[in-house]
């Protein structure tokens, strides 16, 4: 699933030091470490703050096959999931070095993506498919509806939460 080793390598093409990339995230260098050891898998609010201070998608570290086919069937989909999280991010992006990051968010009731506000470059456009979420976004809430649509700029904080009780499916763009 996530390697950690190219997460070291993207760093030091940045030429960053753990340190560098600690202040950047506010994390520890420790951690950063154990993660790019494979040591430890990174909650999903970790891997946004190190995929914000590093400047690449998440699904960046979840490749499809080399090949430059413009399609993605269902069944090949890549899934990402790290461990502890009830939040799956099913990939719809075919092109790895594009500039829209496009995913479908299942979560689970009563689940949040991330514990705290995240921000990160670039602008995200969601619409819920299935269910309700809850948008936290800078200082205000947003409660949508299966049909709902919302649309910011990603440097604003936010966060999503499925407050309801059944899953919850939202297509999101994010654009760099």
């Amino acid at each position: 699933m996530f390697n950690g080793s190219e997460l070291r390598e993207i760093r030091k093409q940045r030429q960053l030091t753990l340190q560098n990339l600690a202040d950047k995230t506010g994390l520890s260098a420790s951690l950063l470490s154990q993660i790019e050891r494979s040591l430890v898998d990174p909650t999903i609010g970790t891997f946004w703050k190190i995929c914000a201070a590093l400047d690449v998608p998440i699904n960046h570290f979840f490749r499809l096959s080399d090949e430059h086919d413009p399609v993605i069937r269902k069944e090949q989909r890549k899934v990402i999931q790290l461990r502890n999280t009830n939040v799956k991010y099913h990939v719809l992006t075919p092109i790895q070095q594009g500039k829209i990051e496009f995913v479908l968010v299942e979560i689970e009731p009563g689940e949040s993506v991330v514990s705290e506000l995240v921000s990160h470059s670039g602008e995200e456009c969601g619409f819920v498919l299935q269910g309700e979420l809850r948008v936290l976004l800078s200082d205000r809430e947003y409660h949508l509806y299966e049909g709902d649509s919302v649309g910011f700029p990603s440097t604003s904080p936010h966060r999503y939460i499925n407050p309801g009780n059944v899953v919850s499916l939202s297509i999101w763009a994010r654009a760099t």
